[in-house]
């Protein structure tokens, strides 16, 4: 996929559930994956002629994993002109060797929030950009009915109370199979995932058993996905947002 398609969808996706607005300036959390990176690029090339003007910084949290250089990221937010920065923590030593969490993935991804947030509040910044993308949109609506026994996903736009931050998803629109072939394409700077839970998770179990339907039930997510946008879950319905 290229850059323009993957703008394309970004756009629409922004568009459809109001993310920007104007004189935003808008953080990026990137972790260095496929995805935070894929959705850098996309952001970035979108100042150039989205109506509504908006100013972007990046932002990494540090876990505290040892040997991850970030100095490719770096390079790469030079050459977008887009601000980079890396708020330090030791997030992975309170998650794995204090607390020794069996299912670490929820407390890292708050504690990693909860970071970056704190930051971009110091910044003077309002909204923060994820890049979740249809198959974790749709991922997370399975984890939640297999093990919860619920209907549930993240919404497109999440306003914290208690920090004051807008979180906005503009990839939802995006599928990971498009990602990765934009990524191998444009030879983005992917870092390996240093988590020692990578590949292991509940999250990876439904992953798998998708695909497996997939197999006997083509185009299974994309329905999934539709389902979800015609549910009652808050902040989906597409004519509430208009």
């Amino acid at each position: 996929m290229k850059l323009q398609q993957i703008m394309s969808k970004t756009r629409k996706a922004v568009d459809d559930y109001h993310m920007i607005e104007e004189g935003d300036v808008i953080a990026i959390g990137i972790s260095g994956g496929k995805d935070s990176l894929a959705l850098l690029y996309s952001l970035a090339g979108m100042r150039r002629f989205y109506p509504k003007h908006y100013s972007l910084i990046a932002i990494t949290c540090d876990l505290g994993f040892k040997n991850v250089d970030f100095s490719r990221i770096k390079t790469l937010c030079e050459k977008l002109d887009v601000e980079y920065n890396i708020v330090d923590s030791n997030i992975a030593d309170i998650v794995f060797d204090e607390r020794k969490e069996e299912n670490p993935c929820s407390l890292c991804a708050k504690m990693r929030k909860g970071a970056m947030n704190d930051f971009i509040k110091e910044r003077g910044c309002k909204k923060i950009a994820f890049a979740h993308h249809q198959d974790d949109v749709v991922d997370t609506y399975m984890l939640s009915l297999i093990y919860e026994g619920r209907q549930n996903t993240f919404s497109p736009v999440t306003f914290l109370d208690r920090s004051g931050v807008t979180l906005i998803r503009p990839f939802i629109y995006m599928k990971e199979a498009d990602i990765k072939g934009f990524v191998k394409a444009n030879n983005v700077p992917v870092l390996k995932s240093p988590c020692p839970v990578d590949g292991l998770t509940k999250r990876q179990y439904v992953k798998d058993l998708l695909k497996n339907i997939n197999d006997d039930a083509p185009g299974v997510k994309d329905r999934i996905f539709t389902a979800i946008q015609n549910s009652d879950i808050k902040g989906w319905k597409l004519s509430e947002k208009k």
